[in-house]
């Protein structure tokens, strides 16, 4: 960590977050599901998707671009498959109640396919997988995004299309499910600019500037060269995230009834369009799946470990790890820190209240 950073109890940093959402404009119950969401990703590790997006949601709302106080709408039902409409809501409500209709059609049919669109930024896709591998329900995710191009397709020198996540959650008996979540480019955007919050350069190879060359600087990603133009993030594993990418923009974008990104547009939000697949097991393998999925894992754990390393881990491992580790304080840059607590009284808080949740910050 380049830049000083703070250390707060995840209890406080949730209130605080509540309260932004509250003074914003949403009710009691919203402002829980955003914060306790987010607050949720920067527990597991991703920062990215935690709290240092909110300056962002307020200036969002303020431009009507993130709608408080939405919710789904049914826009098509045909047997197990659901068509819904987030309605620019923020999606930390909206993909809630789009995994529990879900998950209802899932338990009853044995399967669902949920196409959601129009909804604002969903945050960490893995917290969708979690909520169905919570009730024993495995689930495919794949989401686009409609906001600035921010990703350059393999071979090409400019972005054309967003981080376009996948995501798939499969439950364990008596264990912690495998979660595996991740952006098609090497990194998401957030992560770049928790990096520029943080005063750190980025790994070489994830970058390039507005020329299209190699760069580490993740200013290149929020501020434009004298040519007026911005960076872009490289696909991970080359042609193959690339590929990925090329997928979740038409199944999430197009196959749901929402849009591609196929044009520059001043968009006023972060738009999400998502097609989750939720299979009950228990109708398909059983006790089999169990089984195998058990053998399996525990036949990749045996692996020696590499040297570097300390072991051999699962998909969602490094999260209930890092869960454990900050769950007695979540470091947040300074950066980010002032900009929250400017973010509440743009949203409307009294500075007086700002400044309660500011003292329950410590140096670390």
């Amino acid at each position: 960590m380049s830049a000083a950073h703070v250390l707060i109890h995840p209890q406080p940093l949730t209130e605080f977050i509540a309260a932004i959402t509250r003074a914003a404009g949403s009710s009691e119950r919203e402002a829980e599901l955003v914060a306790g969401n987010l607050v949720r990703a920067n527990l597991s590790g991703h920062d990215s998707h935690g709290v240092g997006i909110v300056p962002w949601y307020v200036e969002f709302i303020a431009k009507q671009g993130l709608l408080t106080n939405q919710h789904i709408k049914v826009t098509g039902e045909f047997g197990n498959l659901v068509m819904l409409d987030g309605q620019r809501g923020y999606g930390q409500v909206i993909g809630h109640e789009a995994m529990q209709e879900g998950i209802r059609r899932a338990q009853q049919g044995g399967m669902a396919l949920v196409a959601l669109r129009n909804s604002h930024h969903v945050g960490r896709i893995g917290q969708w997988a979690e909520d169905c591998a919570a009730v024993g329900l495995v689930s495919i995710h794949f989401v686009n995004a409609l906001m600035r191009p921010l990703v350059a397709p393999y071979a090409g020198a400019d972005a054309r299309f967003t981080t376009n996540p996948f995501c798939v959650g499969v439950p364990r008996a008596g264990k912690e499910p495998l979660i595996l979540d991740f952006a098609t480019s090497k990194v998401a955007l957030g992560k770049v600019r928790v990096a520029m919050q943080a005063e750190r350069e980025m790994a070489p190879g994830t970058l390039i500037d507005g020329r299209g060359y190699p760069t580490t600087d993740p200013h290149v990603m929020f501020e434009a060269d004298v040519a007026g133009k911005l960076g872009a993030i490289l696909p991970f594993g080359e042609h193959k995230g690339y590929g990925m990418a090329l997928v979740c923009e038409i199944l999430a974008g197009a196959l749901t009834g929402g849009e591609t990104l196929h044009e520059i547009r001043d968009y006023a939000g972060i738009y999400n369009n998502m097609l989750s697949i939720i299979i009950d097991p228990e109708r398909l393998g059983g006790q089999k799946h169990r089984e195998q999925m058990e053998a399996f894992i525990a036949w990749v754990k045996e692996s020696p470990v590499a040297p570097g390393h300390d072991k051999v881990r699962v998909s969602g491992e490094p999260e209930i790890e890092m869960r454990a580790k900050r769950g007695h304080g979540i470091p947040i840059d300074v950066n980010t820190w002032n900009d929250l607590q400017r973010a509440g009284e743009q949203a409307g808080m009294r500075a007086d209240a700002v400044q309660k949740f500011a003292l329950q910050a410590r140096p670390e």
